[in-house]
């Protein structure tokens, strides 16, 4: 007995254990414990897919927007044409004396095509542009950038449908770049407005256009609002941008950005970029300044936008910690005498702190609160005068443009007598002219494309097609416009300094001209 005991005790614990274990599984499963002891990482992974689920749902979401607002505003969105007939200097080798011998073809590229400059005539070629534009009302009219259809010759477009219409030029704004065209036709799709008063960093845009090439139409391209307040000076224009990283290449000049509501939030019109091509930052026009120039257009085929009559620079750093002024304080350098600020009693060396009660952000910010005003309307500036701060009203005065027009209306000169007058032709010089003439890109003037070997401003003043006008009577000349202003004001008679370059000198030369008593 004592043996089989010493036996049996151990298998009797054994058999104990495994009887223990089965009653408990047959005890979970039977209540249905069984679900409340599941591994851990299988609650997890059921988790995960929940949660996953969620973001496929959201990218869907996301993906859904873009393709609405894609769908929405295509067809508001349209590719412009334009060409301009340029004239070249004359052919120098009119003749081919090589023709009839193995040496013809080698010297065919020197020659014009039969019946352009031979004989010592100018040669004319047609230069072709391309840009973008949006509808912005159905009865046809479309705003774009004015430098896509400045200075054309013909300008058409096409629409997302195929269709191809002329297009008139109703207006141009060289301030903000902007310009409105109009097509003769009717019940179109117009694209809705945003307000860019309201846009974040950070918020989804889409930009619209056709970037490159005329195939490449309709192309859309996503990215967000990466600033906004991107102020810019170019001369006497500054400009509010909205920066972006939404692709923009040549071509989506004038095209629209949108938000995901599918409302225009600004027009495309610049690229920052080392190459020519897309670099992450593009810069456009905000839909705010966008729809106040373009109604002045529409009604009145120009701008009226207001003066103050200051000179300014920002404020240094140690002035604005030692008078406690806001960052965008700007310092008045000088005073236009008798315009608005000087009948105001704004003085050099006041340090203008706030325009109606805003304050600056940005010393270039003046320029764009004022010149978005109109001529007489009465606006509060707050100054600082020596540690003094006080705020002056200042009933605004007309821009110097308006002021040059109604001086000049009494004695009109088109481009054509002023060509007629000086012996040569001439016009803007296009970042495409730029490239042709070796000029850097980043180059203004106006580029003389003829000269009339009989004139004086050939036989006399040596100025010769290619080269480029930068100063007339030691004032600055950026474009046409500067040039003919300065040349509308020059007394009859008058004989008046003209500086030039050449794109194979790095200097300029100084010559002269006279405009004729009559």
């Amino acid at each position: 007995m004592t043996r089989f005991k010493k036996l049996t005790t151990p298998a009797l614990i054994a058999a104990a254990f495994l009887a223990g274990i089965f009653f408990i599984l047959l005890g979970s499963n039977f209540f249905g414990l069984g679900d409340r002891v599941a591994p851990e990482s299988e609650a997890k992974h059921a988790t995960a897919l929940v949660a996953g689920d969620t973001e496929i749902r959201e990218d869907l979401d996301l993906e859904d927007a873009f393709i609405k607002v894609a769908e929405q505003v295509n067809p508001t969105v349209v590719q412009i044409m334009i060409e301009k007939v340029i004239e070249a200097p004359a052919n120098p080798f009119p003749v081919n004396p090589f023709e009839g011998t193995p040496f013809e073809d080698f010297f065919a590229p020197f020659r014009a095509p039969r019946g352009q400059g031979g004989n010592g005539q100018p040669r004319e070629f047609h230069q072709r542009g391309l840009g973008s534009g949006v509808l912005l009302r159905n009865d046809g009219y479309i705003v774009t950038n004015n430098h896509v259809v400045t200075d054309a010759d013909e300008v058409k477009v096409r629409l997302s449908n195929g269709d191809v219409y002329d297009a008139e030029v109703v207006g141009t704004d060289t301030f903000t770049d902007l310009a409105v065209i109009h097509i003769d036709a009717n019940a179109l799709p117009a694209i809705s407005l945003g307000d860019s008063d309201e846009l974040r960093v950070g918020q989804w845009v889409m930009a619209f256009g056709s970037p490159l090439s005329e195939e490449l139409q309709n192309t859309v391209t996503a990215g967000i609002i990466s600033a906004v307040g991107r102020y810019s000076s170019t001369g006497e224009s500054v400009q509010n941008y909205i920066q972006t990283d939404a692709a923009i290449n040549p071509g989506n000049s004038g095209g629209p950005l949108v938000d995901l509501h599918g409302r225009l939030v600004g027009i495309n019109t610049a690229i920052y970029s080392q190459t020519g091509g897309y670099q992450g930052i593009g810069f456009a026009v905000p839909v705010n300044t966008v729809h106040d120039i373009a109604e002045q257009l529409i009604a009145h085929g120009k701008v009226r936008r207001a003066r103050l009559g200051v000179q300014y620079t920002a404020a240094s750093p140690a002035l604005i910690e030692a008078l406690d002024l806001p960052r965008g304080a700007a310092q008045v350098m000088s005073v236009v005498e008798g315009s608005a600020a000087d009948k105001a009693g704004i003085k050099e060396g006041d340090v203008i702190t706030a325009v109606d009660g805003k304050p600056l952000t940005n010393s270039l910010e003046l320029s764009t609160l004022i010149a978005a005003m109109k001529p007489g309307q009465k606006v509060e500036i707050t100054l600082n005068r020596a540690g003094e701060e006080k705020t002056v009203t200042v009933t605004l005065g007309a821009s110097e443009e308006e002021t040059a027009e109604a001086a000049s209306a009494a004695k009109p000169s088109t481009r054509g007598d002023i060509e007629k007058q000086l012996g040569f032709s001439y016009t803007d010089l296009t970042p495409d002219l730029a490239k042709q003439f070796g000029y850097d890109e980043d180059a203004r003037g106006v580029l003389i494309t003829r000269v009339d070997a009989e004139s004086d401003a050939y036989r006399d003043a040596n100025l010769r097609a290619g080269q480029l006008i930068v100063e007339v009577n030691k004032q600055p000349v950026r474009n046409v416009r500067d040039f003919e202003r300065i040349y509308h004001d020059l007394e009859p008679g008058a004989t008046f300094l003209v500086r030039v370059r050449r794109p194979d000198l790095n200097g300029s030369i100084l010559t002269a001209l006279t405009k004729p008593k009559s």
